[in-house]
């Protein structure tokens, strides 16, 4: 990074509906892995933004106010979904014009972008002191995306999208994945310039990067190796994918931790759950919500525990529980039905058993 650090301020596109979907949900606020997408995607922005962060929003956007209640975020409303730059362009009055730094442009349903890619954009848009970079990717069909076509120094020469692009352009394989930053006096110069795109009024972010390389301003792109980062949710199909890609993430980051996890493929656990060392997970086990899990537990078999804390040494089989406080040693189950520290037996249990 250059040496004078400019403030970063950060704008995350939100403002769709749950269409293809099939929803009543907005699109950023369906769960993966127990966290909305969007907080994902704020957590893993947190401490790299020391300006404003504003989510821009529009559909049922009293849903996402409630949702972030407790970010420190700001919003701006998109009453007509006319674009990205459209939604950019709602932004400004928050951000500023003239007041210098750079923003980071996210789009609300892409959950698996990690804080070290983004952090590498940053640093190689500020290395090139570019006026934007563009996050990208290689695909092996990347039909439907805009390709990303490169000048010999390797700057950006032009975004050019699938139904524009000539034979030979359709086979280039690095796309645009919507993720930018940019120089924020630049951008919103830009965007006072661009013009409806389409018959229905749209404003592209992308008309963003060809005038500012109408101009002569330098633009730059990273490419992330990883392009299951980049994969934005927009059906019940790609959501499953990025379930199952961040789901092996956390067991990932559980088993180097210390963690037994004797099958992964059956076994499900939230980003917000944490287990301590040497505890032994057993399959078909679904731990989720604000559950903490002590050190030296056996949990499962075909276990589900919801938002409990359980404390060290317990060993919890074939057995429900939710919103219970499990003292260190306990043994529970087989089918056991604990809610809220209430023993709820199932209905062919024998009276004597219960007993």
């Amino acid at each position: 990074m250059t040496k004078d650090k400019k403030p970063l301020a950060s704008i995350i596109l939100a403002a769709g509906d749950g269409t293809r979907m099939k929803s009543k949900l907005p699109k950023s606020l369906h769960r993966v892995c127990g966290r909305p997408m969007i907080v994902h995607i704020l957590r893993s922005i947190d401490d790299l933004i020391d300006d404003k962060r504003v989510v821009v929003i529009g559909f049922a956007n009293e849903m996402i106010r409630e949702a972030l209640e407790g970010f420190h975020v700001d919003f701006a409303l998109q009453e007509q979904r006319l674009g990205t730059g459209h939604a950019v362009m709602c932004a400004k009055p928050l951000l500023g014009e003239n007041s210098g730094g750079d923003v980071l442009v996210l789009v609300g349903d892409a959950p698996l972008l990690t804080r070290a890619t983004i952090e590498k954009l940053i640093e190689r848009h500020r290395h090139q002191e570019a006026s934007a970079t563009i996050l990208t990717t290689r695909m092996k069909n990347p039909a439907g995306y805009g390709r990303i076509l490169r000048n010999s120094d390797h700057s950006v020469m032009s975004i050019v999208e699938d139904k524009d692009a000539n034979i030979y352009e359709k086979k280039i394989n690095e796309i645009n994945t919507g993720t930018y930053v940019f120089d924020r006096n630049d951008l919103f110069s830009a965007l006072d310039r661009i013009e409806p795109a389409n018959k229905q009024g749209e404003y592209y972010l992308t008309d963003v990067i060809h005038i500012m390389v109408k101009e002569k301003k330098r633009v730059e792109a990273f490419v992330t190796k990883d392009s299951s980062e980049t994969m934005g949710i927009n059906n019940r199909i790609q959501f499953a994918r990025a379930e199952r890609i961040m789901r092996n993430r956390i067991l990932d980051r559980l088993m180097l931790s210390g963690v037994t996890i004797v099958d992964p493929s059956t076994t499900f656990i939230d980003d917000s759950v944490n287990i301590d060392i040497d505890t032994i997970v057993h399959p078909n086990t679904f731990i989720m919500g604000k559950t903490t899990i002590g050190q030296g537990c056996e949990i499962g078999p075909l276990t589900q525990v919801v938002d409990c804390e359980i404390r060290e040494n317990c060993r919890i089989n074939s057995s429900y529980l939710r919103g219970c406080k499990i003292p260190p040693g306990m043994s529970i189950g087989p089918f056991a039905n604990l809610q809220h520290g209430q023993v709820v037996y199932p209905s062919d249990v024998d009276e004597q058993e219960k007993k």
